[in-house]
């Protein structure tokens, strides 16, 4: 048997090993994306860009679970390992249904580029929803439980995650392929970098790039990115994002010719390039310009990932996972439950959950009341059902149900030629007035906000201006309100809102929930389940006290370091129960808490810690999440829990960007909420608290 077919040896064995059995040129040729196959070694071609955010994606059919910032609203690491497990047995069940068919396209492999960690920094940016939200720490566990259920921990991959974008990228859209985002290095070590640590010790297998510069460097080719990568142990495959490479001689003007970037990022450790670049790799070898050996490093690279996830081995365990399990029963369970999970009740006087008995017309109003795409998010698969929130209501629902569109999502017409302004707005009235309840589902879609070129919203490419609500809408939230009718406004956007609507009855951000959207609302809406999800973003009052959008640093941004300016913080969100912190203490790294449910019904919470150091004038201003745990009680119930806290929990970074530990005073605190004023105000409860001096 060769050496690179044993399935004995180490990947990094059995990788150079068919690596030196590839001509220079083949070698070259396999550090493209669209990979191409090398017959004479019977290796397929492949290609490397596939998509599995939150459900296999523009592959066609898949289980569509909630978008990746409502999956962060869970705040549960263990339904992150399930849903990323999904998506992998998905993913595969594709490969090799499509691959006996020999096609080997775009979006039909197993290297996913996902999951998006990157930092929600600003509620401008319009990918921001691809993300786990604004806290580092939140978004390794998060990610690092994602990884693990996509992987697997056999000894072949199910699929290949990948960490995306690296890093400090989060906006503009309009200008990413020619920015050069500027971070200090306190900033890049306590707040950009550490979740890419994260999933690099948890063992992701790839890592991507981004399209902007940072500190002046493509970070595709960044040398202190890459040695990053190699401290921390990486020993996957680093990819640029898509025709990112071409920026550097088109945009950021730091080469001189496509050939001259092949050659830097080919040395630099970029090992598989998304775009056309290295078409130039055997010519800059030519020319000198790039090494023998740093091809075949790249080459290796490539090759280990596709050993790892058994391409190359006979009776592979994973290439038996029929076409069957895609988008099955199961898999749909998985995604109601995210949906019920992730919802964050933002506001409630008492009329959630509803009463059927007592309700005998609903009118359902508003531009994604009936919306496939409010459902979907970005980076998407097909469905092969879909329940929108009306859908949902109406089948939930006994009694007559009255449906009014009330407003385009955008524009100041429902009709194709926009002749006539406004006109839904007396229907929405009509049903209004007609209806003992009235639920307003109103924000926003991918098409307002998402990544530069897919979303319509060309004016800001995909960004948002501000936290309004587009003016169709707010015209449509103003005049339902006048009507005075107990009202619930559902919320779906993948970003900070202020729909300016307090005098709402309740106010529920429903995220873009997934398929099963409907299904859980109408739920959640009649008490079916309780609301447990949590913000994983600050939702802020306005734009106008935040930092410029390019300005990278945290001044009044995020909970870390906001001022002022904060509609709903952090880590809020509102239950049907009432489950209360009573106690926490602290031993040697793990936090012990007790709860109960004080309420008359079921529901579950995210107890949560957060860790405030007393002294060093290098902590964050306020305080920071160092530990979350959902937990499920009954009326009455009690539990006592045992929380890990983040191992750097007690430590500061200064401005030289060097982490330590600099104070022997700190105080623990535990809730199910921030321990600011308002987050404790708004919920209603109070958080506990214990001292922990450490000797020096």
């Amino acid at each position: 048997m060769s050496k690179h077919l044993d399935p004995t040896l180490s990947a990094q064995v059995r990788a150079e090993a068919l690596v030196g059995l590839m001509t220079l040129e083949e070698r070259a040729s396999v550090l493209n994306y669209r990979s191409p196959g090398i017959p004479r070694l019977d290796i397929p071609e492949y290609n490397w860009w596939n998509e599995g955010l939150h459900g296999v994606a523009r592959a066609g059919t898949a289980t569509m679970f909630p978008q990746a910032i409502a999956l962060a609203a869970m705040f549960d690491r263990d339904m992150m390992e399930t849903v990323g497990h999904v998506i992998a047995v998905e993913a595969r069940a594709k490969y090799n249904s499509y691959s006996a068919l020999k096609d080997r396209d775009i979006y039909k492999g197993l290297t996913l580029w996902s999951p998006n960690i990157n930092m929600f920094r600003d509620p401008r940016w319009g990918r921001g929803h691809e993300t786990y939200g604004e806290d580092p720490y939140l978004t390794g566990e998060l990610g690092t439980f994602f990884v693990k259920g996509i992987q697997g921990d056999g000894p072949v991959m199910m699929a290949a995650a990948c960490a995306k974008h690296y890093a400090v990228h989060s906006g503009p859209e309009g200008e990413r392929h020619t920015f050069d985002a500027s971070a200090t290095a306190k900033d890049m070590e306590a707040y950009y970098l550490p979740h890419f640590k994260a999933l690099v010790e948890a063992g992701v297998e790839g890592v991507m790039g981004a399209y902007n510069r940072l500190n002046g460097e493509g970070t595709c080719a960044s040398s202190f990115l890459m040695k990053k990568l190699e401290e921390w142990g990486f020993d996957g495959y680093f990819v640029s994002d898509y025709r990112a490479l071409e920026d550097f001689y088109k945009n950021h003007r730091l080469t001189n010719s496509d050939l001259e970037t092949a050659a830097m990022a080919v040395e630099a450790g970029c090992h598989i390039c998304a775009g056309y670049v290295y078409e130039h790799v055997m010519d800059a070898y030519e020319k000198g310009m790039l090494s023998e050996a740093a091809i075949t490093k790249a080459a290796i690279a490539s090759m280990r990932t596709r050993i790892r996830l058994g391409q190359f081995d006979k009776n592979c365990e994973w290439d038996q996972i029929p076409l069957e399990v895609v988008s099955c029963r199961a898999h749909k369970q998985v995604s109601l439950e995210a949906a019920h999970k992730s919802m964050v009740l933002l506001q409630n006087n008492g009329i959630l959950p509803l009463d059927a008995r007592k309700t005998q017309t609903i009118g359902v109003i508003g531009p994604n009341a009936n919306s496939r795409e409010a459902l979907q998010g970005n980076y998407f698969g097909t469905a092969d059902r879909y329940h929108t929130f009306l859908e949902g209501i109406q089948d939930a629902f006994g009694g007559r149900v009255l449906y009014s569109l009330g407003a385009h999502l955008y524009k100041n017409s429902t009709t194709s030629l926009g002749l006539y302004q406004h006109d839904r707005i007396a229907e929405a009235v009509a049903v209004a007035k007609r209806s003992d309840v009235v639920i307003l589902c109103i924000g926003l879609d991918a098409d307002l906000e998402g990544e530069e070129g897919d979303a319509g919203n060309q004016f800001a490419s995909g960004d948002k201006v501000d936290v309004r609500l587009p003016e169709s809408q707010r015209l449509l939230v103003e005049k339902v309100l006048e009507i005075g009718k107990p009202t619930i406004v559902v919320i779906a956007s993948g970003s900070a809102l202020n729909v300016e609507a307090t005098q709402a009855d309740a106010i529920l951000q429903a995220w873009y929930p997934g398929s099963e959207g409907g299904i859980a609302l109408a739920d959640l809406l009649f008490g079916k389940v309780s609301p447990s999800g949590k913000l994983p973003i600050t939702f802020y009052e306005s734009c106008e006290p935040l930092p410029p959008f390019t300005d990278y640093s945290l001044k009044n941004r995020t909970y870390l370091y906001a001022e002022n300016n904060v509609l709903y913080p952090f880590g809020y969100g509102l239950t049907y129960g009432n489950i209360v912190v009573k106690s926490v203490t602290y031993v040697d790294g793990v936090a012990t808490v007790s709860a109960e449910n004080t309420g008359n019904v079921t529901t579950e919470d995210v107890i949560q810690l957060y860790m405030k150091d007393n002294n060093s004038v290098h902590a964050v201003r306020h305080h920071r999440l160092c530990g979350f745990k959902r937990v499920h009680l009954f009326p009455g119930e009690w539990t006592t829990v045992k929380i890990t806290l983040d191992p750097t929990a007690f430590d500061v970074v200064d401005d030289a960007g060097h982490r330590f530990v600099d104070s022997d005073s700190f105080t623990l605190y535990a809730g199910v909420c921030q321990p600011d004023e308002l987050s404790q105000r708004l919920s209603k409860t109070s958080c506990v608290s214990v001292n922990i001096h450490l000797s020096k």
